[in-house]
């Protein structure tokens, strides 16, 4: 999505939030940005009904928690932190919870069960690079796609995995922020010593995939 559309967006939620229109706000956030949380999910998760799950108690907690946002962020970054609560409530919740009525508005199109071919099976090194990647923990995986894949900037990525309800200072923010980058680099060169040992990359080249 390309920024002009993402602004335009954002100004039709929050326009919509104003009129009072909560349903048609949620109805529209789930249009614009519904295949990019699916595909969020999708990589945190692993599996097909456990993401399906997670997008389900999205939806319902978006629609919970729309008339309290502050607008103190975008409405993306705070979705993405729904999206990452939901994912993580589903890791920990036991199985069989029940599909609420908003399963209605899932991109199904965008979920697809991933392949359980190992690294080393993989023809494509993109593809054992991706496997590198999604060998990680959730937490990990959850925070390079969120700065990688989705381009957040540090303070949206540090809302995003912040913790609890409160509302962070500028100071917090900075703090987590920091913190957050920190665990990135120690990611990268985790992965770049994966790489190493697939031969994906030669030592000395590692630099050059950082």
């Amino acid at each position: 999505m390309q920024l002009e559309e993402r602004e335009k967006l954002e100004q039709d939620i929050q326009g919509l939030c104003k009129r009072g229109d909560l349903a048609g706000a949620v109805e529209r956030a789930l249009e614009g940005y519904g295949q990019e949380i699916m595909r969020l999910m999708a990589s945190v998760l692993h599996d097909y009904e456990r993401s399906r799950d997670a997008f389900s108690l999205f939806s319902e907690n978006l629609l919970r928690g729309l008339p309290g946002f502050r607008w103190e962020s975008s409405f993306r970054t705070w979705a993405y932190r729904l999206a990452r609560n939901a994912c993580y409530q589903v890791m920990h919740a036991p199985a069989g919870r029940e599909q609420p009525v908003t399963m209605s508005k899932l991109p199904d199109a965008e979920l697809k069960p991933r392949s359980e071919t190992r690294p080393w099976q993989r023809t494509s090194v993109k593809e054992r690079f991706r496997a590198l990647r999604e060998s990680l923990d959730p937490q990990e995986r959850m925070l390079l796609l969120l700065r990688v894949d989705q381009r957040l900037s540090w303070e949206e990525v540090a809302r995003v995995m912040s913790e609890g309800e409160e509302a962070l200072t500028d100071s917090a923010l900075k703090r987590k922020a920091a913190a957050l980058r920190q665990q990135f680099q120690r990611i990268k060169t985790h992965l770049r010593s994966l790489a190493q040992e697939e031969g994906l990359i030669a030592e000395e080249d590692s630099s050059t995939h950082a």
